[in-house]
């Protein structure tokens, strides 16, 4: 490794970049902390002095011409995320986005080549590629452990919206209260479908069912109970090219506690699941079985597969946060293979539609989508 340090420019100073994001950069000794931006400048403030931050501004654009900011992290609402993405891109920048970039994966492709044509770095914050736990799994799929993968499970069990007083966020411009919003399976699917993608290849066909269980709540940005056809739940069948299958919930109303991801893994060799839910005060638990010792045992990692300064008690979005900023950094300064790229969330959202495409038809859905969108470089799936 060099000592050189990467200099980095966050858009967004809300929770999740307090929470997750900064952590992240402060801890690495090879991340320079160079800017902050939003609109609200105490916020920016705030988080600048929190976190040792050199320069406050409430203008991307002003910040993207600071010659010291070398990679951008856009930490900001849904709806931004792709033209953020994009002024990054085209300023020279490389870039880290949070999920989705995009809501039609053709529009997430396009910058997934716009950064293949600058020669500029991509991430997207797909937070739980960086969990512990799930890069063990995906060590054991590449060395052989599992054997071949025949099952990829991923659910998400997170009981956030249930309450119908706990304000609903993100949800689109202009979007039509009265007819079925997907929601969930953008905002939790995203994850799962990359998740299980890692894990058995890309999809070829997927099936899908959608449904609003709570139809009144509140929506942050309204006054009162709004009736609203959100999506809060969904469950897909997968079939993978590779012959695997794959099945999917995602819910904001299934009983559980944060994050609430669960990723299994069924081959021939042996079986994996890993419990991303913060419970009894530790962030993750991860479960393995063979066909000669079928009850599934706890597995205890070292200390060296977690990020430095960390343990399983760390929170959980600091603990895969942490990860995730030393791999994209790491990435950049020392050109290691990239992963978790626009491409790859792109991917996530060409599957996102598809599921929504089949929800709406009634049918399975061959993918890919968009078959001329391929990659300039292998991807690694290390």
């Amino acid at each position: 490794m060099s000592g050189e340090r990467l200099g980095v420019g966050v858009i967004g100073a809300h929770a999740w970049a307090e929470s997750a994001h900064l952590p992240g950069y402060h801890a690495y000794d090879r991340a320079r902390l160079v800017a902050i931006c939003d609109t609200v400048e105490e916020r920016a403030r705030a988080m600048a002095e929190k976190f040792g931050i050199e320069r406050v501004y409430t203008d991307h654009r002003e910040m993207l011409r600071d010659p010291d900011v070398q990679m951008v992290d856009v930490c900001t609402p849904t709806d931004t995320h792709l033209p953020l993405s994009l002024d990054a891109i085209r300023a020279g920048k490389h870039v880290l986005s949070e999920k989705p970039l995009a809501h039609d994966a053709a529009d997430a492709f396009m910058a997934a080549r716009e950064a293949e044509r600058a020669g500029v770095r991509t991430k997207l914050g797909f937070t739980f590629r960086y969990s512990p736990a799930i890069r063990q799994i995906q060590a054991w799929i590449k060395d052989g452990t599992l054997g071949e993968i025949f099952h990829v499970h991923g659910l998400e069990q997170n009981s956030q919206f249930l309450d119908p007083y706990f304000p609903l966020r993100q949800v689109p411009q202009g979007a039509d209260f009265g007819t079925l919003i997907p929601s969930s399976i953008v905002g939790y699917g995203s994850h799962l479908i990359d998740l299980v993608r890692w894990c058995a290849g890309d999809y070829a066909q997927v099936i899908g069912s959608m449904r609003n269980f709570i139809p009144e709540r509140v929506v942050r940005g309204y006054e009162g109970m709004q009736r609203i056809q959100v999506e809060d739940g969904t469950v897909a069948l997968v079939e993978f090219e590779s012959g695997a299958q794959g099945m999917l919930q995602t819910s904001y109303i299934a009983v559980g506690n944060y994050p609430g991801v669960e990723l299994r893994v069924y081959g021939s060799r042996g079986a994996a699941v890993a419990r991303l839910v913060e419970e009894n005060g530790v962030a993750e638990t991860l479960r393995f079985a063979t066909p000669d010792a079928v009850e599934f045992q706890e597995v205890k990692l070292p200390e060296s597969a977690l990020p430095p300064g960390t343990t399983l008690h760390t929170p959980w979005p600091e603990l895969y946060y942490r990860n995730l900023v030393r791999h994209f950094v790491d990435e950049i300064l020392d050109g290691t293979p990239a992963e978790c790229t626009f491409y790859d969330g792109a991917k996530s959202q060409e599957a996102v539609n598809a599921i929504v495409q089949s929800h709406v038809e009634r049918r399975w859905v061959s993918l890919p989508l968009y078959p001329q969108e391929t990659p300039a470089l292998e991807e690694t799936r290390a």
